[in-house]
């Protein structure tokens, strides 16, 4: 059975699988094999248990997209989420496997309400959004979930976490009684338990169990660098190694053309994948990078799927994967054969909340490590270039026809400054050491910051230094630990030491009243699709 019959075998049709097809899904993940089906052939209302980062979007994303029809009359499907950030995430990834070009809005709080009210009053057959926003649509009677065949609750758990549920429930009881209702979590709290119970009928339990990832032919470390050091960095890991052959890994279609340019200014073979690429220069490149005439292919997540390559010195997240599955994909990649691979994985400052949950999943070491300095790189190039001389020396290769040159030139300067003269043009700045510049990093202690979303803002009469004032005195923070405050009309952001975070929030939801949080804590992007 080929990878595509795998999916048509869980009861989707042509339309759907030309979707996958194009989105390049290389087969069904477990809780997609599960849920899919049961979708598709049954009636029951559903709770999926699984980790972070299973596909599980797609899981209820292609069975509604199957059933759903093109009206606009009223919302058919309503998929809640705990975060604006998950809310568009989903969105986009419902979009890119949208081959019926039915109607998708993501409505979250924070954006604007007119522009929400004019696509709702447009028709919309799909709607995606945050708990606080969308009962604020149905208290105001903007919005009409009367039709409503599918409600998705996702990420269930976690908008227990953010004091939600209130709500959610509130929007359960208000939608109508005919809909099937989905419930995705990756863990089952009393309440949650409860609300299913209340709400859900003829309940169908799906749950895929936890598996520690091993990946025992592949050494995994990460450096710690500031995000504008990236490339830099990345330079240093290729220049180090003697015989660099690897998959270079970026989020989005712009990173890799920005990295591929950047690594052919400076003379690498290298080549990029991405969604836009054809299929025809798809083959084209990995041909040639298959024949290592080029030895760096910079991808997108979805652009790597299907690539067949078993002796892959490293690969390398230039950009952190947006969860532990495509990290596990990335990392697989190396270890091939029964050779040793390496995993290396860049992290900036925002992004190491991300990063210490996947480690938490991923369940093995990931090693930190010490980017290699100047002098190191320099130290390799000069031994290179040594070997590569004495080899063209010692060896057959004909080299009469550069000898009347040399002799022109030894009759002017002596050997030793003809041969430094000769190493200059030949390799221009490689070995001085001002040509490469200092890779900052992040303080360790500080472990990486979180930005908090405080829903207060001008209009409540804050300015910068209120808000500032008001986070010392409710939290015991100061002023070295409050950074990068903006101020808007209805909400404001302020980023907070990661490590601080849950707690700074604890203190100042219990200021909020009703059930609202004053506080969120910005998610990570985990679960939804791959900007691709």
């Amino acid at each position: 059975m080929t990878k595509i019959e795998e999916f048509q075998a869980l009861g989707l049709t042509e339309v759907t699988i030309e979707a996958i097809r194009e989105k390049g899904f290389e087969k069904p993940s477990p809780i997609q094999v599960l849920t899919i089906p049961a979708l598709l052939k049954n009636e029951n209302d559903i709770i999926a248990q699984s980790q972070t980062g299973t596909g599980k979007t797609a899981a209820f994303g292609l069975p509604i997209l199957e059933q759903i029809k093109r009206e606009k009359t009223a919302p058919q499907a309503l998929i809640l989420v705990p975060t604006r950030e998950l809310a568009i995430q989903v969105t986009e990834e419902l979009i890119s496997l949208n081959k019926k070009k039915v109607s998708i809005a993501a409505i979250y709080g924070g954006a604007s309400m007119s522009e929400q009210l004019r696509r709702i009053k447009k028709g919309l057959d799909i709607v995606v959004g945050t708990p606080g926003r969308i009962l604020d649509h149905i208290r105001r009677e903007t919005i009409d979930f009367s039709l409503l065949k599918w409600l998705v609750l996702d990420e269930a758990d976690e908008m227990l976490n953010m004091g939600f549920i209130d709500d959610v429930e509130e929007i359960m009881s208000a939608s109508n009684e005919t809909k099937r209702t989905m419930l995705f979590s990756a863990t089952m709290p009393r309440r949650i338990v409860s609300l299913s119970k209340k709400y859900m009928r003829d309940t169908k339990i799906l749950k895929v169990e936890s598996k520690q990832i091993t990946a025992d032919l592949t050494d995994q470390i990460y450096f710690e660098v500031k995000e504008s050091n990236k490339f830099d960095a990345l330079t240093r890991i290729i220049d180090v190694e003697s015989e660099f052959y690897g998959i270079v890994f970026c989020r989005t279609k712009v990173g890799v053309d920005e990295v591929v340019s950047k690594l052919l200014d400076m003379g690498y073979a290298a080549e990029g994948l991405h969604g836009d690429v054809s299929q025809a220069q798809r083959e084209k490149i990995l041909r040639k990078f298959k024949k290592k005439t080029v030895n760096i292919l910079v991808a997108t997540d979805v652009a790597a799927r299907g690539i067949d390559v078993n002796n892959l010195t490293h690969v390398i997240n230039y950009s952190l994967p947006q969860d532990t599955e495509f990290y596990v994909h990335r990392i697989g990649r190396t270890g091939r054969a029964g050779n040793q691979g390496t995993a290396i994985t860049f992290i900036s400052n925002s992004e190491f909340r991300q990063f210490t949950l996947m480690k938490k999943e991923v369940k093995t070491e990931i090693r930190k490590e010490k980017l290699p300095t100047a002098q190191d790189v320099i130290a390799i190039k000069r031994n290179k270039i040594k070997e590569d001389l004495l080899e063209v020396l010692s060896g057959d290769s004909v080299i009469e026809n550069y000898t009347t040159m040399a002799r022109e030139i030894l009759a002017e300067y002596p050997a030793e400054q003809a041969m430094a003269g000769l190493l200059k043009l030949a390799f221009k700045n490689d070995l001085e050491e001002g040509n490469y510049p200092e890779i900052r990093t992040f303080s360790v202690d500080r472990k990486g910051t979180s930005r908090l979303f405080i829903a207060v803002g001008r209009v409540d009469g804050y300015t910068q230094a209120k808000l500032v004032e008001l986070l010392k005195r409710e939290t015991g923070l100061n002023d070295s630990k409050i950074d990068d405050v903006k101020i808007l009309d209805n909400f404001s952001f302020v980023t907070v030491p990661y490590i601080e975070a849950e707690a700074v929030a604890k203190k100042l939801n219990k200021l909020s009243k009703g059930n609202k949080p004053l506080v969120e804590i910005a998610k990570d992007k985990r679960g939804g699709g791959n900007d691709d």
